[in-house]
């Protein structure tokens, strides 16, 4: 199973951006979906996620300018980012419960993608 993010870049405040991540290999389900952010050398932080039962969460920094959502059949999930500040300045990973063909369940994550927002 691999993940694979696309769709970072720079760009200034007050811009948007989508993230994409898509899943591949020997998937039989895939559960909640999260996406987090991180600053090297600290703790990723949950950003957003679309739990297995269809519950949508975000964080309260973010509430209001993102939108999470996800795709089942193409096997992605998204995140849209508008109004764009500074300190969402991240490398943005993906985060997926997957179920694999064998029976095996594990959560599994993207290779991450740089966000800069320019002041």
């Amino acid at each position: 199973v691999q993940l694979v993010e696309s769709g970072g870049g720079l760009v200034q405040t007050g811009g948007s951006l989508r993230l994409s991540c898509t899943a591949s290999g020997s998937i039989s389900r895939i559960g909640t979906i999260s996406w987090y952010r991180g600053i090297p050398g600290r703790e990723r932080v949950l950003v957003a996620g679309i739990t297995n039962g269809g519950e949508i969460y975000y964080a309260d920094s973010v509430k209001g300018r993102f939108t999470v959502s996800r795709d089942n059949a193409k096997k992605t999930m998204y995140l849209e980012m508008t109004s764009l500040k500074p300190e969402d300045t991240a490398i943005y990973y993906c985060n997926k419960e997957i179920l694999d063909t064998m029976g095996s369940s594990d959560r599994y994550w993207g290779q991450g993608i740089q966000v800069t927002v320019s002041s």
